[in-house]
This record gives structure tokens, C-alpha cells and sequence, in this order.
């Protein structure tokens, strides 16, 4: 791991994101799926690789899709069986749980489409079907374009299951267009963003359901180059479970709006007189905001939006 290489890497994010937008105008990488009936959808995966597949589930379900995101080392999920669609997402291919898991799957009757960076991986050699990241080598050493990449073909899945016409390619060039933003005035916001969350306790990260990822690799980050405390939650459930350590901690968070539970948490934020900084639109008493381009739409954001915690990190971590 590098911490030089893994700041190149994230000032190579829009034209990756700009090259897969190009990719996937020349052909849907889920096209060879199975014309039998997919009763069901398992994202299995680890890290990054989970944290965008429970987002991608969920997407999936509230459009009627049976669908399911598994931790990957977990001893058992659902049955190898006809009409079940596992989707095992690895980087680099050669994630040992994700491995294993795949295993229980291969040579059906459950049809395998993988994820994945390396489509010479092991991981790509027991699928039926690859879709390739197509997000470069990250130098790096940490998993930051390729979890970007990861939701972008989660949603060309999402549409070739759903049958919802959308248009990713302009989605992800927009995406593109807010990741270069974000890094062309970094220097208008960046130094503020590393002073403000740089406290004794950590630094906790907060998003809606919708989002989830966005918070939980956000957390990985800080936790991952410059080796901090971190950890996420979801909006609503902060108030459940999380609210108790503003009462004790020198209490920094970045948080990602767009819950209808944002003021609710926001309440006991202006009550004990803790630090927050959204990423997106303002939220009233936040102690600063964080804007870019195209950061009301919600797509667009949870493509972008953990952008601002990698570069945080990037710093933090080169000034070790």
C-alpha cells in the first residue's frame, strides 16, 4: 500500500468512471444472462465489495426483485437451486471467502455472474458470466475506483433485471463531471474537512439506507490508509444506537443527507455541541458542507460522495 499511489488513483477516477460510461454504450456485460426465470438475486462479497452489494439489494428489492447481499465468509445462504442468480464480487478475484463461497455454486444448477478487476482471476474462471470492472490497476493498493466501478455495474444489473430504462452512461459521466469537481476545489474545502474531523475519538460517518455504502467505505477509508478510528451507521438507527457517543466523545461525523431521519439526529448534534460535516446538500447547524456538482441527485451521489472521506484519508495518510 502506497499512499501517493492511492491519491493518483483517486485523481484518476472521472476519466476511469468516463471510460466505463463508453464501455457500457457498447454493450451491456449482462447481456449473456440466462433467459430462464431469475427467481432470485445473492451478492455475495467482503469489504467494499458487500458494502455495494447491500445498497444494490435493496435497490433491487423495492422493485420487486427477490434479492439478498451475504457476507461471503458466512457458512451457508441460500440453496445451490434453479432460478437463483449468484453474483459473487471480488476485485481482485481472489478473495479467499468469496472463493469459498462460490464453490457451494459452481456447476449449478444456480447460474454464477461475477464481479470482478481480473477477468483472468480465479474467481472469473468459476463464473458463467464476467463483467469486468474496468477500473485500471489501483497502484494504491486500496479498493477505491474499483468500489466506485462496483455500484456502476451493480446498476447496469439492476436495469437488465428490472427491465427500468435509464440511461448509465450519462449517469456515470455525470458522476464523472461531480468526482472532478470535488478534486478541482479540493483546495476549497479539503483543508477545512481534515482540520474539523482530525479529533481525539475518531471519526464516524452517517447515511441513509439508500446510501449505506457511501458511510461504510467512507469508515474503511479512515480506518484502511491512515490507519483511524471509524465507523458507520445508518441515518435513522444513529438515534438507536450511536447518539450515545456524543454525550462522551469529542463527536466528529461526515454525514451523507438525503434520510428523512436527518434532523432527528441533527437534534441531539445541536444539543451536545458536536461536529458534522455534510457531503452534499447543507443540513441546518451543520458545522460546514461540503457541495458539488450534481449533488442533488441521489444516483449521482452514491457514486461520488466517498470521494470527500478518500481524500481526507489520502492526506492524513501521506502525513504520517
Amino acid at each position: 500500500m502506497n499512499s501517493e499511489l492511492y491519491l493518483s488513483d483517486l485523481e484518476s477516477k472521472p476519466e476511469h468512471l468516463a471510460a466505463l460510461a463508453d464501455a457500457l454504450r457498447a454493450g451491456d456485460p449482462f447481456q449473456e444472462l440466462p433467459a430462464r426465470r431469475i427467481d432470485r438475486v445473492l451478492f455475495l462479497g467482503m469489504g467494499s465489495s458487500r458494502y455495494a452489494a447491500g445498497v444494490a439489494a435493496l435497490r433491487l428489492r423495492t422493485a420487486g426483485v427477490n434479492a439478498h447481499a451475504e457476507y461471503a465468509s458466512a457458512a451457508a445462504s441460500l440453496p445451490n437451486a434453479e432460478g437463483t442468480l449468484v453474483v459473487p464480487i471480488s476485485a481482485t478475484g481472489t478473495s479467499r471467502e468469496t472463493l469459498d463461497a462460490v464453490a457451494r455454486y459452481a456447476g449449478g444448477p444456480a447460474y454464477l455472474a461475477a464481479l470482478t478487476n481480473q477477468p483472468a482471476s480465479p474467481l472469473a474462471e468459476a463464473a458463467d458470466l464476467v463483467a469486468d470492472l474496468r477500473a485500471g490497476e489501483e497502484r494504491g493498493g486500496v479498493a477505491c475506483r474499483t468500489f466506485q466501478h462496483t455500484l456502476a455495474l451493480l446498476l447496469a444489473l439492476e436495469s437488465r433485471l428490472t427491465g427500468r430504462t435509464s440511461d448509465l452512461p450519462a449517469l456515470l459521466e455525470r458522476a464523472a463531471k461531480a468526482s472532478a469537481d470535488l478534486l478541482d476545489r479540493r483546495d476549497e474545502w479539503l483543508p477545512l474537512a481534515i482540520e474539523l474531523l482530525d479529533g481525539p475519538n475518531g471519526v464516524y460517518t452517517i447515511a441513509p439506507a439508500e446510501r449505506l455504502s457511501s458511510a461504510e467505505q467512507s469508515a474503511l477509508m479512515f480506518r484502511e490508509g491512515p490507519r483511524r478510528p471509524a465507523d458507520a451507521c445508518e441515518s435513522g438507527d444513529w438515534s438507536h444506537v450511536d447518539v450515545y457517543l456524543t454525550k462522551t466523545l469529542d463527536y466528529r461525523a461526515l454525514l451523507f443527507p438525503g434520510s428523512r431521519y436527518d434532523d432527528q439526529a441533527m437534534d441531539w448534534v445541536r444539543q451536545r455541541g458536536s461536529t458534522v460535516i455534510t457531503v452534499g446538500r447543507e443540513v441546518r447547524d451543520a458545522t460546514a458542507a461540503i457541495r458539488y456538482a450534481g449533488d442533488d441527485d441521489p444516483d449521482v451521489a452514491l457514486l461520488t460522495e466517498t470521494l470527500v472521506a478518500e481524500l481526507v484519508a489520502a492526506y492524513w495518510w501521506s502525513g504520517q
